[in-house]
């Protein structure tokens, strides 16, 4: 098929581009870029220039490519777009993403409609944000938590629209995991190592994670099956920060971490974080391996922690 990669520079699209590639596949990645291209190019695909925030810029971009199947892998969280990561100040750290996924993806939609393209994967989340109500493992019958009155809210409510329009235009979204991997968790490493990653209370909220490669594949099928829905893209083990955090520490040869109590927490990290830790939801996967036929290369964060972090 021609696949249409918006986002084909970013974390995931450096592994999903070589692999729909090395699928038989011909593929248009976009970045925002030009010193990107050469990059893009090497990795077997024809690379372009795209603003997805203008409307122009991707109706001529996906005409021009003329796919079978846009990918949406655009996001802002780069320290280039959206900067150092604050999570104590999330509405206005994430508004780079929260802009590519309400005008960007209406943007993809209209170009996809436009050009008569007939198919739309987009990437979601599913790593902590499930409704904290009930058992701790959510399925994609379970709404995401929009967290309301926080700073989270806007780019909870961001994930809920490419839910709402690309499901009603017949596509996919796909709620990956919190990503790992080369490139995915290298500020998370940081912090590990300096000891400035808490253990926040009794460490109870539960997030789910997944592998670089394996958020590919399971895209790369969803792309070939033409699937249709919402799928969580998680590993299968979803599990509490007092569990895999440690994990991560040992794994990154840091001293174990320091523990917060969640009063400090919410002083110095803020209300969404002190959330994340102690109240967070993981999920289940059962749905995108009984309907996509997709297993995991890392089905647990612990052999993917060990093995698959560099």
């Amino acid at each position: 098929m021609r696949v249409f990669v918006a986002g084909g520079s970013g974390v995931l699209g450096r592994r999903l581009v070589p692999l729909l590639v090395a699928r038989g596949h011909q593929v248009t990645a976009t970045t925002t870029s030009a010193d990107k291209l050469g990059a893009l190019e090497a990795l077997g695909a024809r690379a372009v220039v795209m603003d997805g925030l203008d409307a122009l810029s991707v109706g001529e971009a996906v005409a021009a490519a003329e796919p079978n199947v846009i990918v949406h892998q655009m996001t802002g969280i780069s320290l280039a777009h959206a900067g150092k990561p604050d999570l104590k100040h999330f509405d206005r750290w994430s508004v780079p993403t929260i802009r590519l996924r309400t005008e960007g993806t209406d943007h993809l939609l209209a170009a996809a409609e436009a050009s008569g393209v007939p198919h739309v994967v987009a990437q979601g989340y599913a790593n902590w944000n499930g409704i904290r109500e009930g058992g701790w493992v959510k399925t994609e019958d379970d709404p995401l938590d929009l967290h309301e009155g926080t700073a989270a809210y806007p780019a909870m409510a961001a994930l809920r629209h490419v839910e709402d329009t690309v499901v009603k235009a017949g596509g996919a979204v796909l709620r990956y995991g919190g990503f790992y991997g080369p490139g995915a968790t290298d500020d998370q490493l940081v912090l590990v190592r300096k000891r400035q990653f808490p253990l926040v209370g009794d460490g109870t909220g539960y997030a789910s994670w997944i592998h670089l490669d394996d958020a590919a594949t399971a895209t790369a099928l969803a792309v070939e099956q033409k699937a249709k829905g919402v799928f969580n893209i998680v590993d299968d083990e979803p599990a509490p920060e007092s569990e895999w955090l440690p994990y991560l520490a040992r794994c990154a040869g840091a001293k174990k971490p320091m523990r917060l109590p969640k009063w400090l927490a919410r002083l110095l990290a803020g209300e969404v974080v002190v959330t994340m830790m102690t109240e967070g939801r993981g999920f289940s996967n059962a749905k995108a391996k009984r309907e996509l036929g997709w297993e995991p290369r890392y089905p647990s964060w612990r052999q993917g922690f060990k093995e698959g972090l560099a």
